[in-house]
């Protein structure tokens, strides 16, 4: 008898609270290892309209559904007693009559009430938009999996209406459909097995193929052989990247390209799933690959290596070619490896003080903030390492001009405080970055032959520059995928003019599979719906569609703190009763002097929580708090983003601090996008507070003051 599961069953299991879990996995190995164990107490769901369901007792309580047959047995759901029942009375598991992909359809008559109310309040919309699919016919909807008793609601939906009918399709028919809504065709199908094609289910003269192993089904359902597969299923839920990629990710998986390329989108896209399929599909193409996945935090390395090892799987030829790890940890290995000894890193105020030092000689005084803004953004970073070159450099995104009496002016300041810190025995991670850079340039025998890169928005010329030098030439050399709306870190500047040309390779994602509508669209209010780097390249973000519903995100604006405490506090006791898992909720706040309202509000809730740092952190079912900056990266069931003032957003010190009109600019910028960044790791519910009046950027979702 075959074994498999489904991903409905382990979506359902992420959903339990964690002692229960416990007892599913349980439940789960005694099915395998004897499905006719008495007492699993087995029994037939006699109101499915399919009766190969059976429901099987976790404890008095949960039960899991299996759909059981004389050659398999599948586990397909679970859930409190009646939730199970009633998801086991609205489906039946079917071959699809046009593709021949095994399904998981929802019985249309059952769900009529659901849907028609969005129909409904959709036509009562003064402006309701039209259908997408209005003029698909049924040979269209059928050949991406469309069940034949659902042509004429997805025919009939708007946009709208479609988000709420989506879920009720087979997931790779609402997929499909996602996508032409989003771009206005259908993308490419997998290539069905040779012995489906010209198979007709209509057709009895010819033997039915496997409908389990058709590409749409494969996605969905996995034969699981042994306990230790079972295991390795049932332990990572949560993981759809693993067995899943949509067409348009896939695709950007599987190309060859001439050139440095990057993977665009908002929040949620799958901008990460691509770069670690990615990663793993050019390590097992040659053995003699060697693939660079990095990033620019240690704890996103840490979780995107454990991700590798269970994207591979058993294969352990491909983990040893695949390395993992921080742009700073890879800089400061190879570093080692050239040079024999470890780069000693200058911490921020020491190299203040000997910045402040080198102008106490001037007159009149420079302005320090615009002192230290020029080292880091530009002397340091391009490492300008004379006066002739700075002169010369390219001030890109500096508004304020400086004519060349007024470099040689400045010039012996970041000289001197160079001296001081070099003498000192220690490097900047620019100078670690560049020595390296200019140590592999023109050696023909690079660290890598392909690197791939996450986060990639927050690459600085430092980074860009050693990444261009430690890379191997020739197709796929160079990936990146990241978000110009999550740019947080650093000022922008050109990546063509450092030879990074990512023109004619540059691909946004449209579907976003983290992140419910209502939350995406309140956060994408905070960006233009276009963004656009130095080099003209643009992320068009219009068109992007969620694949899931849920309610509309919470802004309030306190009388007070205490005010604010009680409201956020009652935020994470509803979560908690509606099933999230206290380890399943995020607090942010700007800066660390804040985290003391994102304890108050657990405190109050009556929960424990942890504090995020740069080396990540263990939940144990306790709540995550931490400030914006470390939310990046990570995601969570429910978010509140707390102590959203009008000084702390954008932060005072900050706007004081900038050094001229278009460091002010950049400082608005980048502390919108920090916002966006922490309210969009909320999967299902968010909650904005603040003390009134609250920061200017609330004014972009809706404010209910208490």
């Amino acid at each position: 008898m075959e074994f498999r599961i489904a991903d409905t069953f382990t979506d359902a299991l992420a959903r339990l609270p964690a002692a229960d879990q416990k007892a599913v996995k349980t439940s789960a190995f005694d099915l395998q290892t004897n499905p006719e164990h008495p007492g699993l107490q087995m029994h037939r769901i006699d109101q499915s309209k399919d009766r190969h369901f059976w429901s099987v007792r976790v404890n008095s309580d949960i039960r899991i559904i299996v759909h059981k047959t004389d050659a398999s047995m599948l586990l397909a759901y679970v859930d409190h007693h009646d939730k199970a029942y009633k998801w086991a009375e609205r489906r039946r598991i079917e071959a699809h009559p046009r593709t021949g992909a095994v399904q998981i359809v929802e019985v249309r008559e059952r769900v009529e009430e659901i849907v028609l109310p969005l129909f409904e309040a959709a036509a009562q919309r003064a402006a309701a938009p039209p259908s997408p699919f209005a003029t698909l016919s049924d040979d269209d909807l059928l050949s991406v999996g469309v069940p034949p008793d659902w042509l004429a609601d997805v025919r009939a939906a708007n946009e709208d209406a479609f988000l709420g009918l989506a879920s009720h399709l087979p997931a790779e028919a609402a997929e499909s459909l996602l996508e032409f809504a989003t771009l206005g065709s259908f993308p490419p199908k997998p290539p069905a097995p040779a012995f489906s094609i010209g198979y007709s289910p209509l057709d009895a003269s010819r033997e039915a193929p496997d409908p389990y192993a058709h590409p749409d089904a494969l996605r969905r359902f996995r034969v699981v052989e042994n306990l230790e597969e079972l295991q390795q299923a049932l332990d990572y839920p949560w993981d759809k990247w693993m067995v899943f990629l949509h067409p348009s990710q896939r695709e950007l998986v599987e190309r060859n390209f001439s050139g440095p390329a990057r993977a665009a989108g908002s929040a949620g896209t799958g901008k990460t799933v691509v770069a670690l399929h990615r990663a793993v599909r050019l390590a097992r193409s040659s053995p003699q690959a060697r693939v660079l996945l990095t990033t620019f935090s240690d704890p996103l390395a840490a979780a995107l290596e454990q991700k590798v090892r269970i994207l591979a799987g058993p294969d352990t030829g491909v983990i040893p070619r695949v390395r993992v790890a921080s742009l700073s940890a890879v800089a400061a290995e190879l570093y080692e490896l050239a040079f024999g000894q470890r780069a000693h890193i200058a911490k921020e105020d020491l190299v203040a003080r000997a910045l402040e030092k080198s102008t106490e000689q001037l007159e009149p005084k420079p302005n320090l903030n615009f002192v230290r803004s020029e080292w880091s953004n530009v002397v340091d970073a391009w490492q300008v390492g004379s006066v002739e070159e700075y002169l010369a450099v390219p001030r890109l995104g500096r508004r304020m001009r400086l004519g060349s009496k007024q470099r040689e002016r400045l010039w012996p300041v970041f000289e001197a405080a160079r001296k001081t810190i070099e003498e000192r025995g220690f490097y900047t991670w620019p100078r670690v970055f560049l020595t390296v850079a200019s140590f592999f340039a023109d050696r023909p025998e690079k660290p890598f032959t392909h690197i791939v890169v996450d986060e990639a928005q927050d690459l600085g010329v430092p980074e860009l520059r050693f990444l261009a030098a430690i890379s191997a030439p020739g197709t796929d050399a160079l990936f990146f995928s990241g978000d110009l709306g999550q740019r947080i870190f650093q000022q922008p500047f050109s990546w063509s003019a450092l030879g990074i040309n990512i023109r004619g390779r540059s691909t946004t994602l449209k579907v976003n599979y983290r992140t419910s509508h209502q939350i995406r669209r309140a956060a994408d209010k905070l960006l233009p719906p276009t963004l656009q780097d130095v080099d003209g390249v643009q992320d068009n973000r219009k068109g992007t569609v969620s694949v899931f519903n849920g309610p509309e995100p919470a802004v309030f604006l306190a009388s007070d703190e205490t005010a604010e405490t009680e409201a956020v506090s009652a935020f994470l006791r509803t979560a908690v009763e509606d099933g999230i898992n206290a380890g399943e909720i995020g607090l942010f706040v700007r800066t660390p002097s804040l985290l003391s309202r994102a304890r108050a509000a657990v405190k109050a809730a009556g929960f424990d929580c942890v504090e995020l740092t740069e080396r990540g952190h263990k939940s144990d079912g306790r709540v995550a708090i931490g400030t914006m900056h470390l939310a990046k990266g990570l995601e969570f069931k429910a978010v509140a983003v707390l102590a959203c003032d009008d000084d702390a957003l954008p932060l005072r010190d900050r706007v004081e601090a900038a050094a001229d009109e278009v460091e002010l600019e950049d400082v608005y910028e980048t502390e919108r996008q920090l916002l966006y960044v922490a309210a969009t790791r909320a999967r299902d519910r968010l909650m904005l507070s603040a003390v009134t009046p609250g920061s200017e950027y609330l004014q972009d979702f809706a404010v209910t003051a208490r």
